[in-house]
């Protein structure tokens, strides 16, 4: 999976106009527990967030859930029974606040006050113009906030890396990309670490801890806005592009994108929110069904020796069955065009050979090309493609009518660019048995799986 990003402090609850101390130094944390390499790909139907999307939780992370009469859910704090608001749709916060006898007009009001009018307020002293006896309900029964700053990264062209404390005090990372053009792009986590085991990937060398919920998810998106957009104006667009496979935890995934996307409240456009994955067809399917939200698709191969060595989902969901399922279901959706994210490895998957490959694979599939440069860590033995290579790949792509585009890696010197997230602990995914033909590339023939 395409990993990217993260970032600092306390007083940041208080305003947005806080100036905060940018550290360069990684405070150590140590992660417990590594989930089952590869673990199952089955989806529970969808029923807002409920335990049951939460199979990967440790033991001794202590969630609760907020049960409405209609058999629904939505978690609440682990500090006790308050109920996390960010783990809620505009629905679904609407049925709360008239639970406790308040009219819907009030949820409206709180809604903007979390998401618009450039407030996203952390705490009920932030809800100006609300009823006083509905902020002392609010103080007493709801949390606003899912998540805490524990630090922040800034890379020397502009990107910032936030780490974030969860409440069972896991670290996931965040990142935010500035550009010259007036776009700035959050990349958001869904998972501490990830099960994918892609081997370019750092944060595949985690491990998968669990699962974000929804809160957590759609709280990395009002952190970057409220610390950053009086520095660098306004966040425009969301990728689920770091630590985590999104469709493998697709009901937070989509319930997340939900919330970002609504109208009166954080209102990104569903174009300018980009979920990516590795390949996991039915989630994949799934997601086209139910979310106008933009699908990026990690390639990064065209042959199933090479995919089933580098990401090892191929093996379950191969690349004719991916792309044919794109085919199937971009018939249906009008003006709608996938993104194919293309991670560049040196005498790996650059060749004429496999630019001539990938232009007959994407056929028939309305789509854009992303060209990745890989980006080095500790936890790979591939080298990226050079700048030469990466510009004639693409342009026998151009030439044979693709839309193609290179993307500069951003963050690097941070380890915030795609495939840096992360902090493996003792205990980490393995690496897997390089096949013969790519010994030499990789300048390794140990790797045993």
């Amino acid at each position: 999976m395409m990993n990217w990003m993260s970032m600092a402090t306390s007083a940041l609850a208080n305003s947005s106009s806080t100036t905060f101390l940018l550290h360069k130094t990684i405070i150590p944390f140590s992660l417990t527990k590594t989930s089952p390499f590869l673990i199952s790909f089955t989806t529970p139907s969808r029923r807002f967030l409920s335990a049951s999307s939460l199979p990967s939780l440790s033991p001794d992370i202590d969630f609760n859930f907020s049960h409405y009469g209609d058999g629904n859910s939505v978690a609440v704090s682990r500090r006790g029974s308050k109920v996390l608001l960010k783990g809620m749709t505009y629905s679904e916060l609407e049925k709360w606040v008239q639970s406790h006898g308040y009219r819907p007009g009030q949820a409206m009001m709180l809604w903007k006050r979390m998401y618009g009018n450039n407030i996203w307020a952390h705490h009920t002293d932030e809800l100006e113009g609300l009823k006083k006896d509905f902020k002392q309900m609010l103080s007493e029964h709801a949390d606003f906030k899912a998540l805490a700053v524990k630090e922040i990264h800034a890379a020397s062209d502009g990107t910032r890396k936030i780490l974030f404390t969860l409440d069972d005090g896991l670290v996931i990372e965040t990142v935010v990309i500035p550009c010259d053009t007036g776009r700035t792009t959050v990349c958001v986590s869904s998972q501490v670490g990830c099960a994918m085991n892609c081997q370019f990937c750092y944060t595949g060398r985690m491990g998968l801890k669990r699962h974000l919920t929804a809160a957590e998810i759609v709280e990395q998106a009002v952190f970057a806005r409220r610390l950053f957009t009086s520095e660098i104006g306004s966040i425009t667009n969301v990728v689920f592009m770091g630590m985590g496979e999104p469709l493998h935890n697709i009901d937070n995934v989509i319930k997340a994108a939900d919330i970002m996307v609504h109208d009166q409240g954080l209102h990104f456009s569903p174009r300018k929110v980009t979920v990516s994955t590795s390949g996991l067809v039915p989630q994949l399917r799934r997601f086209l069904h139910e979310s106008n939200c933009t699908l990026a698709v990690s390639l990064n191969a065209t042959t199933d020796e090479v995919r089933n060595w580098i990401m090892p989902i191929n093996r379950k969901y191969k690349l004719d069955l991916l792309l044919e399922t794109l085919r199937e279901e971009l018939s249906f959706k009008h003006k709608y065009k996938v993104l194919f994210e293309y991670v560049m490895l040196e005498g790996i998957n650059d060749s004429n050979e496999d630019a001539k490959r990938l232009i007959e694979l994407v056929k028939g599939i309305p789509c854009k090309i992303n060209l990745i440069s890989f980006n080095p860590h500790s936890g790979s033995f591939f080298r990226p493609t050079k700048e030469e290579r990466m510009i004639e790949f693409r342009n026998m792509l151009a030439e044979a009518g693709c839309v193609v585009l290179l993307r500069p890696s951003r963050g690097d010197d941070q380890m915030a660019a795609c495939g840096q997230l992360g902090k493996p602990g003792t205990l980490q995914a393995p690496m897997l048995r390089v096949p013969q033909q790519f010994q030499t590339a990789v300048g390794s023939s140990t790797h045993s799986l």
